[in-house]
């Protein structure tokens, strides 16, 4: 008789788009085990009618799934790395990030104008308080306005025309086969993405020898080494919702280059900086990173938003 596994996930298309994929790797490289999908609810599922900025808090689209994990109704977990806190509760981490698909932003607009071509008091839905300030930052002549509700939701409502553009991550466009709706993917440099943005995370418990070997072949080491020092920037900066953050790695041969950025909501102030070093260095990269925009005036953004980092 097979051994199932339980794979923990939310449940819009993209998440059970994203855990169903990691369902058949794992069946194709281990035939001798099924594995079934357990949907669960987040907090960040039910409310949808509050930016998530207001809610406050991290982990709003992972809680409840780890809890599962703690308590055994799940063997392990996929999220969208960009969800996942920087701190894990006693007992569970991450074991793998898979190989990051496209990490850039991308405008959807209906009448195919580019972020450039937008004009004055366009409307613009996003989600995120990144993506608000760095396009108030390059057209501050736009309005930028919430969008909440997931990925159809939000391309229905810019098709509908109750936005003239919306911007997403393109990742999940790509992997919702609605890759050829994306009218301009948004350079680094005008978006930084966010941490861990199309890279995938598996978490599992520490002590789950069997989950841990089964699932160690997902871990791209490139990219964890990139998402790690990422998220060592974030967790100096303990950023979470309240404030636009950023940051982007990237590994060529045994280097690593660390892009970041802190934001006021407003995008009037930008810190912006990078670092280089060795990628076996990715978490005080990151650290290092986070201290120089630090020094440079990111403490101040982050104190009047919530507190001295």
């Amino acid at each position: 008789m097979k051994k199932t596994i339980r794979i923990g996930t939310r449940g819009s298309k993209l998440a059970l788009w994203q855990s169903n994929w990691v369902r058949t790797e794992l069946m194709r490289r281990h035939p001798d085990i099924d594995v079934e999908l357990v949907r669960i609810r987040t907090t960040g599922d039910k409310i949808l009618d509050v930016p998530l900025a207001r809610v406050g808090g991290k982990g709003l689209f992972v809680k409840e799934i780890e809890e599962a994990l703690l308590d055994g109704r799940v063997d392990l977990a996929v999220h969208s790395m960009k969800d996942v806190p920087t701190v894990f509760p006693d007992g569970l981490h991450l074991r793998a990030v898979t190989e990051r698909e496209d990490p850039r932003d991308a405008l959807v607009c209906r009448a195919g104008r580019r972020l450039s071509e937008l004009p004055p008091g366009a409307t613009v839905g996003t989600s995120s308080l990144r993506r608000k300030a760095q396009l108030l930052a390059c057209r501050g002549d736009l309005e930028v306005r919430e969008l909440r509700g997931n990925i159809d939701t939000r391309l229905r409502k810019a098709a509908d025309g109750v936005y003239d553009a919306v911007v997403l991550a393109g990742a999940g466009l790509r992997r919702m086969g609605w890759g050829e709706r994306i009218t301009e993917y948004l350079d680094v440099e005008v978006s930084l993405p966010a941490i861990g943005q199309g890279a995938l995370g598996i978490e599992t418990a520490v002590d789950n020898d069997y989950i841990n070997d089964l699932t160690a072949f997902f871990d791209h080491a490139d990219t964890s080494r990139a998402v790690r020092a990422e998220r060592a920037f974030l967790a100096r900066l303990e950023g979470g919702c309240q404030v636009p953050i950023a940051a982007y790695g990237e590994v060529k041969g045994e280097r690593l280059r660390l892009r970041g950025l802190v934001a006021s909501v407003d995008g009037s102030t930008v810190v912006r900086d990078s670092v280089e070093g060795p990628a076996c260095d990715a978490e005080s990269l990151g650290t290092t990173l986070a201290e120089r925009l630090l020094s440079r005036g990111a403490d101040r953004i982050l104190e009047e938003l919530y507190g001295p980092a």
